[in-house]
């Protein structure tokens, strides 16, 4: 790619001579403009592919100026500077279709990165348009799948998409990414992907708990006709079809020993051997897994090689919950409404404050995933202009642990098993809840509470019923034969 044109538009001249100084220093080629009638008759002479804006100018908003360009041009991307920047400047800078967002005064590392990884995405997008005019196999299905955005605008999400960067420049590294379920881990292997020398080839998605255990050696390894019953033709394993691409493998944790042996030796040699066959065949992949489990604490169970995972995680992303970054749900909530309006056909309404408070407050069990949904099935059935409280389906979590204790107790105050917790609930009386620490003593009330019913603890807890078998197994909590 050649030299990126960047356009820096701010009314402090000292700032834009120095940012142009460093930037021509980088291997970029800067342009200079101090208000907004300079800056549009650069774009008007020039090709420009980044404009770095600020949003207070001399007689004019920034954010007018974004909107304009983004009509006028639509394939140049806009980081927003700004030192007087609050979040609903954020929130109306990435729904005009600002690619980052900076805060002044900030480091020249930290615009050397934003423009980075926005010169990565532009790279990305040039290559699969030229691809398509050559009739590529890279449809434009394909090219919709692969969400520009993950959403967020805390330190953490900041982080991960630079250690993403990081690992995209890397095509032969392993990455582990870790997270709960819905968090978007699959979103972040992609974005490696994509972003990798490797983007031209498959991107092969393999859940790793959805195939029968008979079947997982023929999957990953491929078979001869005739090897077994049901042979019917030579097959291709995932890591022949991911030859130059990318193997991600989802639940990476529920992948049976005997297969963690192979996958091993696979993995260090690039080399496969297909069932019923002896030669073996080269094939070079890339391996991005992701867990929602502790690997730590299998291994410590005799679940999980140690030496499989010191493959697999050369490059370790985690990815907090939302229920830890809540400054990323209304970036989300504006996301997915605007998005969401526009893909069911309707008018976007607006998100009253009220509703988008106590959007903050609820810890979104299913993370994202769960965010999304409710922001779907709330567009779906809207009547009105706005969406208020009434229209997300959150429980009151003002009651919290202590209510659900009390509760609890009351209700079961004559139980024998509860008498022999009474120790354990007098800690919650007197201690302040903290979650980690007490989060198997929880689940192990709320089993109590529902006669050991796992499904009814689920709803009580406010979780998935596969969840809480997780949880179950990870605390190795005692089940009573019903």
């Amino acid at each position: 790619m050649n030299k990126l044109n960047v356009l820096i538009l701010d009314d402090e001249k000292r700032f834009t001579e120095e940012l142009a100084e460093f930037l021509h220093d980088s291997g970029f080629l800067p342009f200079e403009a101090n208000t907004g009638a300079q800056g549009f008759a650069i774009l008007k002479s020039h090709p420009i592919d980044l404009l770095i804006l600020d949003v207070r100018l001399p007689g004019v908003n920034g954010l007018d100026i974004l909107k304009e360009v983004k009509v006028d041009y639509p394939s140049m991307e806009v980081i927003v500077v700004s030192a007087h920047g609050d979040m609903d400047t954020v929130i109306k800078a990435m729904r005009l279709g600002a690619i980052d967002y900076l805060r002044k005064p900030f480091r020249h590392i930290d615009i050397r990165i934003a423009i980075e990884r926005t010169q990565k995405f532009l790279l990305l997008q040039r290559e699969v348009k030229q691809l398509e005019e050559k009739n590529s196999l890279i449809s434009k299905s394909l090219e919709k799948r692969i969400e520009r955005h993950f959403i967020g605008i805390s330190p953490q999400i900041k982080e991960i998409l630079d250690l993403a960067m990081t690992a995209s420049d890397f095509q032969d590294t392993n990455v582990l990414i870790t997270g709960e379920s819905g968090t978007g881990k699959e979103n972040i292997a992609r974005i490696i992907h994509y972003a990798s020398q490797r983007k031209d080839n498959i991107f092969c998605a393999v859940n790793s708990s959805a195939i029968t255990d008979s079947l997982l050696e023929s999957e990953f390894f491929g078979h001869k006709k005739g090897s077994f019953t049901g042979a019917i033709n030579d097959k291709k394993g995932f890591f022949e079809i991911s030859d130059h691409g990318t193997l991600f493998l989802d639940e990476i944790a529920d992948m049976p020993m005997n297969l963690q042996a192979k996958m091993l030796r696979a993995i260090e040699e690039k080399k496969i051997t297909r069932v019923g066959e002896t030669s073996q065949v080269e094939t070079d992949f890339r391996i991005i897994s992701a867990t929602n489990h502790e690997l730590d604490q299998l291994v410590a169970e005799k679940r999980f090689r140690l030496d499989l995972i010191h493959r697999l995680n050369t490059l370790h992303i985690h990815i907090p919950p939302l229920r830890e970054r809540t400054e990323d749900i209304e970036p989300l909530l504006e996301f997915y409404c605007e998005y969401l309006s526009k893909k069911l056909n309707k008018p976007q309404p607006q998100i009253d404050k009220e509703a988008v408070q106590a959007l903050k407050n609820y810890p979104f069990p299913g993370n994202v995933r769960e965010l999304k949904n409710m922001m779907e099935r709330a567009i779906i059935l809207s009547k009105g202009t706005s969406l208020g409280l009434k229209d997300f389906p959150i429980k009151d979590k003002t009651k919290t642990v202590a209510g659900f204790l009390s509760k609890f107790m009351s209700e079961t105050v004559n139980d024998t098993r509860v008498k022999e917790k009474s120790e354990t609930i007098q800690i919650f009386e007197n201690q302040t809840f903290n979650l980690e620490e007490r989060e198997a003593e929880i689940i192990l009330l709320a089993l109590q509470k529902c006669n050991f019913n796992q499904n009814a603890a689920a709803i009580e807890l406010g979780i998935q019923r596969m969840a809480l078998a997780r949880k179950i197994q990870k605390y190795n909590i005692f089940i009573p034969p019903m």
